[in-house]
């Protein structure tokens, strides 16, 4: 396995799904426009909810993207990342909305496995990454996400610790 790519790739895990937390923070309301339109699925429940919004989406698919050349990988790689890690933090909320679960409610484990395993999947090739890289920068990412989302809730910069 090599140490220096799973430490480039959490770097852009963290930016790709970070970046919407911090223009939240930022941005406040400020064009916060909910990615599902205010949908709502065949249950009646909302497709995704109010907090995954356009542009948190575009912010991190851009600052990932702008990220990645300082980390030596090319810009494509970037957004690759930031793209895939955003469509499994939208699994995530579509499978949270089916089970019942508000925006922002904690669901361990699937609040943190999709954001980072759809990219690294789709980027092994690209990498040369193993099965066994692949899940060791996965369960990085998730104690990682636990632990800074945690003292983000205590700087107030995140609703909610997950």
């Amino acid at each position: 396995m090599q140490i220096r790519v799973v430490l480039k790739l959490l770097a852009l895990l963290t930016l790709a799904n970070g970046t919407p937390v911090m223009a939240k923070n930022i941005l406040r309301d400020h064009t916060a426009h909910p990615l599902d339109g205010g949908l709502q699925f065949i249950d009646g429940r909302p497709l995704f909810g109010p907090s995954k919004t356009i542009r948190g989406v575009v912010l991190s698919v851009l600052v990932t993207s702008a990220g990645a050349p300082l980390l030596g990988l090319p810009w494509k790689l970037g957004a690759l990342i930031a793209a895939l890690a955003m469509a499994g933090d939208l699994f995530s909320s579509f499978l949270k909305r089916r089970i019942r679960l508000q925006s922002g409610d904690r669901a361990t484990g699937l609040d943190q496995v999709p954001e980072s395993l759809f990219p690294l999947l789709a980027c092994r090739n690209w990498l040369s990454l193993t099965a066994s890289g692949i899940a060791v920068t996965v369960v990085i990412f998730f104690v990682g996400e636990v632990l800074v989302s945690r003292l983000l809730h205590k700087l107030h910069l995140r609703d909610r610790p997950y």
